[in-house]
């Protein structure tokens, strides 16, 4: 059998190595400009989350100031111009009903607290992965 000679590769068709080379230069450029997008993206959304934050303290912060003149005028209600009870009597069962307001929440919230657990399956499955990868079923 006869050797059949090397043709040189014309000079149009790139190489192998160059398509490699330009592929893996495509690439990066491509998760560099995702990148640089999402970073863009993300500063939009964190100046509206800030500014949504902002006005929400402000409305948590004039909610305070009712719950306080409602507070005061619940007091001066029950004392109601002097015909109903002493105005330190007065402030003292306001009190003494956002205490209880306060103790019944906390004990909701308690129990609350008390029904989380772990999450078992997902834990179940996470110590599963490392048998996954080594090939155990």
């Amino acid at each position: 059998m006869a050797q059949q000679p090397i043709r040189p590769q014309p000079v149009n068709e790139p190489t192998i190595g160059r398509l490699v080379a330009d592929a893996s230069r495509d690439i990066s450029a491509l998760v560099s400009k995702e990148i640089e997008l999402a970073k863009s993206e993300l500063k939009v959304s964190v100046r509206a989350g800030g500014t949504g934050l902002a006005l929400f303290a402000a409305a948590a912060f004039l909610v305070l100031l009712a719950i306080i003149m409602l507070s005061v005028a619940l007091a001066f209600l029950i004392h109601w111009n002097g015909s109903g009870l002493d105005l330190h009597w007065a402030f003292l069962i306001v009190f003494a009903l956002y205490l209880g307001l306060a103790g019944l929440l906390g004990f909701v919230g308690v129990k609350k607290v008390k029904r989380v657990k772990a999450p078992e399956r997902a834990i179940a499955q996470g110590k599963e992965i490392p048998k996954a990868l080594k090939g155990h079923a």
